[in-house]
């Protein structure tokens, strides 16, 4: 107990903050503020939400602030600029940060999901597609650099087709902008997050016939990172942050997609109960979520492997500089 009251005089400000959280079986204090960034408001992300609307933050000490960038880089400059306390976006993000010199490097705590949550949706129906069908196509990918994009890369490579020369990959298009441009624009396919994905099948627009999550294997797609001196000054927070995505987690690999669609259905009140339960469960199949939110080295080095594919890597940061497993270790106890 001793080590701890030290460590906790050294941190100035944060002693308040941290005793509230230490002390919760003896009467909590106020919720602690965290703000969190999303790269996008997207049900691929169910365990979050579960752990907003089941109340697993509040239980925590945590009263969180959700706002969406709308994009990993915007995510990253928010986070830098102390804009956010946490950042949820692809991990390559991070890598990207370190190897521009950042002096306060963002680092990863928690791994949220494992498989990429796109689909690749036609224009018409096919019963029988193969990936060599693109060949000659136009597709609307993503931000180049971005998880997105670079998966649906990794995955071309995979099945022997170039992304340079055997097709045409319209990356000009804003992240979540590219349903919409679908529907009014001549390309052959586009590559969607849930629910633009199933929106597009209801409208009669387009027809998912492939998941890009399914088709690349397991890859770290998405996790929470923060600033090392924000992990340094705040520990229990990050742990108290933490504890209730496992919560959200064990929730979502313990319910059915219709019990899961129902907890979330606050954060989606555009989506009927029906479509929200079809992508739920569409995830839940190809199995998007981990057991825990440990970042292991060998997915760690699979990210690295895949930016290295896509040219975009210019050094390899080594795991223990921008990964920490010590809190999602703790929240799989």
């Amino acid at each position: 107990m001793k080590k701890i009251w030290k460590r906790l005089a050294g941190y100035g400000l944060t002693v308040a903050l941290s005793l509230g959280l230490l002390l919760a079986g003896c009467g909590r204090a106020d919720e602690v503020k965290v703000t969190l960034n999303e790269v996008a408001h997207s049900i691929f992300y169910a365990p979050m939400y579960v752990a907003i609307e089941e109340g697993y933050f509040a239980e925590e000490g945590i009263e969180l602030d959700l706002v969406c960038g709308y994009g990993a880089d915007k995510i990253m400059a928010a986070v830098l600029a102390g804009e956010a306390d946490i950042g949820f976006m692809g991990p390559e993000t991070t890598v990207y940060a370190a190897n521009e010199g950042a002096n306060d490097p963002v680092v990863n705590f928690a791994q949220l999901t494992q498989r990429a949550g796109n689909f690749l949706v036609a224009r018409e129906e096919l019963a029988d597609f193969e990936w060599s069908d693109l060949i000659g196509t136009t597709v609307l990918g993503g931000r180049e650099g971005g998880m997105p994009e670079m998966v649906f890369e990794y995955i071309l490579k995979q099945n022997g087709i170039d992304p340079d020369s055997d097709l045409t990959i319209d990356k000009s298009i804003d992240f979540g902008s590219t349903a919409a441009a679908f529907t009014g624009n001549s390309a052959d396919y586009t590559v969607e997050f849930e629910p633009y994905a199933t929106a597009l099948e209801t409208e009669g627009a387009g027809y998912v016939v492939a998941s890009l999550g399914v088709d690349s294997g397991y890859v770290p797609y998405t996790a929470f990172s923060a600033k090392a001196s924000y992990i340094e000054e705040n520990p229990d927070v990050i742990q108290a942050f933490t504890n209730a995505l496992q919560k959200g987690m064990d929730y979502v690999n313990s319910h059915t997609a219709q019990e899961i669609a129902a907890s979330i259905a606050p954060q989606f009140p555009e989506t009927d109960a029906e479509s929200l339960a079809t992508i739920v469960g569409r995830y839940l199949e190809q199995d998007t979520c981990k057991s825990n939110l440990i970042f292991t080295e060998e997915s760690y080095n699979l990210l690295l492997d895949i930016l290295d594919g896509a040219g975009m890597l210019t050094d390899r940061p080594a795991y223990e500089e921008l990964v920490v497993t010590e809190y999602a270790e703790g929240a799989a106890e």
